[in-house]
């Protein structure tokens, strides 16, 4: 069906739609990429394309072989750089905002249990790391650790997270309601909003949201402080009071 025309130039029902897909594959490549390491490599890209161009439009003999040369190991060098990113954005195509639709939510005896604990761990001042495993898998990171596969509960998590306990230093996985791992290693986040700011349990609680959909809880160490991290943004110092409230709304994202 032709929606428009000029001419020769015939616009189409179909060239809307590739027109509209194209757009929105740029724009979430692009929210991707906000914040992150990759965004300065895209400028510095950006300025080797306007290179090039320039070099074939003036026939530049010498940055024409170059740029020849470089474009059949771009590709390879694209993925390689940009490889943190990628899986984030097949993960998060791998399960879709329809899918989610039809996701049950966390149980709210669960979700008890859990807010129980980390208020205890803030009063106390004990540094934790939960990460609520939602949809995307986290099998990888669950082999890092310490296999438990034990019901949720306050006292498990607060035990677990005491000073000087073997896996209090590393984070537990909870799938359901079930606790399947403690002290697993995660991810740092390359942000560069928070390589400055925060230490290495909030970077560690930021990355594990960067590469999947989990909802991760921080308890910091130093001054008892909640934070939330989802889909790699931080929210941080949480009051009490809210914090259940808050932690249900992200499980519901």
């Amino acid at each position: 069906m032709e929606l428009f025309g000029y001419k020769f130039i015939k616009f189409t029902l179909v060239d809307l739609i590739d027109v509209l897909v194209v757009a929105y594959i740029f724009y979430k490549f692009l929210s991707l990429l906000k914040g992150t390491r990759a965004a300065q490599m895209i400028t510095g890209l950006t300025m080797l394309f306007v290179i090039a161009f320039f070099a074939f439009w003036f026939q530049l003999q010498g940055l024409m072989w170059l740029f020849s040369n470089l474009a059949t190991v771009g590709f390879i060098a694209m993925v390689i750089l940009f490889q943190p990113e990628i899986r984030g954005a097949l993960a998060q195509i791998g399960f879709s905002r329809i899918a989610k639709y039809f996701y049950r939510g966390e149980d709210s005896a669960t979700v008890d249990e859990i807010s129980r604990a980390v208020l205890k761990l803030s009063v106390l001042n004990h540094g934790a790391l939960i990460v609520v495993e939602r949809n995307i898998g986290l099998r990888d990171f669950v082999q890092s650790g310490k296999e438990i596969n034990a019901k949720v509960s306050e006292e498990l998590i607060t035990t677990i997270f005491t000073p000087y306990t073997p896996l209090h230093d590393g984070a537990i996985i909870i799938r359901q309601d079930l606790i399947v791992a403690a002290g697993c290693m995660l991810p740092l986040s390359q942000n560069p909003a928070y390589l400055k700011m925060f230490g290495m349990r909030h970077k560690a609680g930021v990355g594990i949201t960067e590469e999947s959909d989990a909802v991760c809880i921080i308890v910091s160490e130093e001054s008892g402080e909640i934070s939330i991290a989802l889909e790699g943004a931080l929210r941080s110092d949480i009051e009490r009071t809210q914090f259940k409230e808050i932690l249900m709304r992200f499980l519901k994202a």
